[in-house]
């Protein structure tokens, strides 16, 4: 696991594993007992409570239209999704999360770089009182790209103390096209339910600070692209 550090930046620690590159399951890299993988409609399930973090991996090159769905059984679960993606045709990305495991916890952080057109849909749906479900989606959009982020948090009736955040942030060059959709349905009185949406543009006092340590414009602009990509 170690050159998913080192070719993609994604922190490994003990853990049951599943891993897709490319879009591709990768039998080989995951280590898992307590999940079940159905490829024919690309379904995780988590139906029993693992003595270890689950860990989902998601990285490479994406393309085309991908469901990732992933239902949440058991009781008392960390589940961490870690995608660091890259685009260079449209693609079309949907995650689809339900949780019926009472305190169980979902943590997704999407890292994306769109050179072409790139959606991308969350939705988290918790379906049991004390669930988790948060959903961190960073784009960096390239020139003349397009990308549209869609979010969609719902909270049934009577699935009370639930938490639930989605969240956007994007870094955008100035000829890219950017759509933003958060939406809730709280149905049920959360523990908390955060929606946000953000577009990060680096100020004048950080570009100057960078000029004035000898770095030319390129150089500039990728160090802040960098550093977005990487703040946590």
């Amino acid at each position: 696991m170690s050159y998913l550090w080192q070719e993609f930046n994604i922190k490994t620690f003990p853990a049951e594993t599943l891993v897709f590159r490319d879009g591709v399951f990768c039998e080989d890299l995951s280590d898992y007992t307590n999940i079940n993988y159905n490829s024919d409609n690309n379904t995780i399930s988590i139906l029993k409570t693992p003595k270890l973090q689950i860990h989902i991996i998601y990285v490479g090159e994406i393309t085309g239209n991908i469901n990732i769905n992933i239902d949440i059984t058991a009781k008392n679960t960390d589940i961490i999704f870690s995608g660091k993606i890259i685009n260079k045709k449209p693609a079309f990305l949907n995650i689809f999360v339900k949780n019926t495991g009472k305190n169980s916890v979902f943590n997704g952080q999407i890292i994306a770089q769109n050179y072409d057109s790139l959606e991308i849909n969350s939705k988290g749906e918790h379906l049991c009182e004390n669930t988790g479900i948060f959903i961190k989606t960073k784009v960096l959009a390239h020139k003349n790209t397009k990308t549209i982020l869609n979010g969609y948090a719902i909270i049934n009736k009577n699935k009370k103390f639930c938490d639930s955040d989605i969240s956007f942030s994007v870094m955008a060059d100035e000829t890219a096209k950017i759509t933003l959709k958060p939406t809730q349905y709280i149905q049920s009185v959360p523990k908390n339910a955060v929606h946000s949406a953000s577009i990060y543009k680096p100020n004048n006092e950080q570009i100057n600070y960078l000029r004035m340590s000898g770095m030319g414009e390129i150089e500039v602009k990728k160090v802040l692209q960098e550093a977005f990509l990487s703040e946590q």
